[in-house]
C-alpha cells in the first residue's frame, strides 16, 4: 500500500482506546500522517489548521456527532473543503442510521468492530474510486446511488419525478 503513505488523515473518536486501534490499522498500511480529534468541534478546528485528505469519524461523540461533523464540512460557507471525504466508523449499523449518515453526506461507511480489511477497502474506495458530488435544494455530497442505470435518459428517473411535470427524454 505504498500508494497511501501520503495520505494526511483526521481520525475522530471520542473512545482514545477505538483511535489508537484505528490508527494502528493505518500506521501498519503505510499512513503516517494521522492527526487525531476526540469529538466533532474538535476536528473542525484541525480542518481549520491543517489539510487532510480523508476523515474517519465516529457516530456518537458528544457536543457534535459525526453526522453533524459531516453536514458542517458539507455546507458550512467556512468549510475548508466541502468534498473531503470521510468514512463514518459506527457500532450501530441500523438501516436509519446508516441512511442518516449518508443523507449527511458521508462517502463511506464502517461497521465497528472494524477490521484492517474493511478500513483499508472503504480508504481505496475513496481515494481511487470517488464517487461524483451532487448538489440539490436538499442534499450536497457523494452521489448516493451506487450504480448508474444503463437506460437512463434525463435528468428525472422516477415515475414520482414523470408526476410533477419533468420529461425524461433527454
Amino acid at each position: 500500500m505504498a500508494s497511501l503513505q501520503a495520505l494526511k488523515v483526521l481520525l475522530v473518536d471520542d473512545n482514545q482506546h477505538m483511535r489508537t486501534i484505528t490508527s494502528a490499522v493505518l500506521q501498519s498500511a503505510g499512513i503516517r500522517q494521522v492527526r487525531e480529534a476526540s469529538d466533532g468541534a474538535a476536528a473542525l478546528e484541525v480542518l481549520r489548521e491543517y489539510a487532510v485528505d480523508l476523515v474517519i469519524v465516529d457516530f456518537n461523540m458528544f457536543p457534535l456527532d459525526g453526522v453533524e461533523f459531516t453536514r458542517l464540512v458539507r455546507n458550512s460557507p467556512d468549510s475548508a473543503n466541502p468534498y473531503l471525504p470521510i468514512i463514518m466508523m459506527t457500532g450501530h449499523s441500523e438501516r436509519s442510521r446508516v441512511y442518516e449518515a449518508r443523507d449527511a453526506g458521508v462517502t463511506e461507511f464502517v461497521v465497528k468492530p472494524i477490521t484492517a480489511k474493511a478500513i483499508l477497502d472503504r480508504i481505496q474506495a475513496v481515494i481511487f474510486h470517488p464517487r461524483p458530488f451532487v448538489k440539490t435544494d436538499g442534499y450536497f455530497g457523494p452521489d448516493r446511488r451506487r450504480t448508474t442505470a444503463s437506460n437512463y435518459k434525463g435528468p428525472l428517473r422516477r415515475a414520482a419525478d414523470q408526476a410533477k411535470g419533468g420529461s425524461s427524454a433527454a
